[in-house]
């Protein structure tokens, strides 16, 4: 039986202690996040942050033309909104639903009370934001030098790390949105990787056979990523 979103299945909260938790409590609120959602737009000030339970959000860099490209993605490991204890309230990335689901939402100003008190969600944040870096450089170094079947094998890994199933919804487009190439560039992609017998896709669907054979075509990036995050965070909490 599907699990009632609750807070503690956001990573970063169920790592705190119960008198933060219980501080914290009141002011988060549960929202439903829908697919292409967007949360907030490049340059936007930011109301509120986001704690994600069983949906995922990515956060892509657009051009001026209104090309785009995805630096990150977010599940329950983490929290969207890291500009606003950054020193900022705003950020240069649109956040926007990858997979549909549920989150809790803190007002910008809560989290920025939280945050400089010093307490235990402090240094999780900070650990956090680590890993969201790091995750932003390795993808910007895949774009650039592997090869397209290859970034989405790391995007579907980074997605499946983050979802209770190993399905994925979302059509070419807007893969295509994510990773900053062409819808036809996917459509061959994601044939060399169904005739390869890993990955069954059909009307915008991405269900994956075979997820060691996705892990073995994929590149390094996936697995620098993955390494960082298992350092610096808590377990995610599905």
């Amino acid at each position: 039986m599907k699990k009632t979103p609750a807070p503690d299945q956001n990573a970063l909260i169920a790592a705190l202690g119960a008198a933060e938790c219980d501080r914290l409590a009141t002011d988060l609120e549960l929202v439903t996040l829908t697919l292409g959602q967007v949360l907030y737009e490049s340059g936007q000030t930011m109301s509120h942050a986001y704690f994600p339970i069983d949906c995922i959000i990515s956060l892509l860099y657009v051009m001026k033309n209104g090309e785009s490209a995805e630096i990150a993605v977010v599940g329950n490991e983490g929290m969207v909104g890291i500009a606003l204890f950054m020193g900022g309230e705003s950020t240069m990335s649109r956040a926007i639903v990858q997979n549909a689901g549920h989150a809790y939402r803190l007002k910008a100003q809560v989290l920025k009370d939280e945050f400089h008190s010093g307490g235990a969600l402090s240094r999780l944040l900070l650990m956090f934001a680590s890993s969201l870096i790091t995750q932003m450089v390795q993808t910007a170094a895949c774009n650039r030098h592997h090869s397209v079947d290859q970034q989405l094998c790391r995007w579907m890994l980074l997605s499946l790390d983050r979802l209770p199933s190993t399905q994925i919804s979302m059509t070419e487009k807007l893969i295509g949105n994510m990773l900053g190439i062409s819808s036809g560039d996917v459509t061959k992609a994601t044939g060399l990787l169904e005739n390869a017998g890993l990955i069954h896709y059909n009307s915008g669907e991405i269900r994956v056979l075979n997820r060691a054979g996705i892990e073995e075509r994929s590149c390094e990036c996936y697995e620098v990523v993955r390494k960082e995050s298992d350092r610096l965070l808590p377990s995610s909490v599905q």
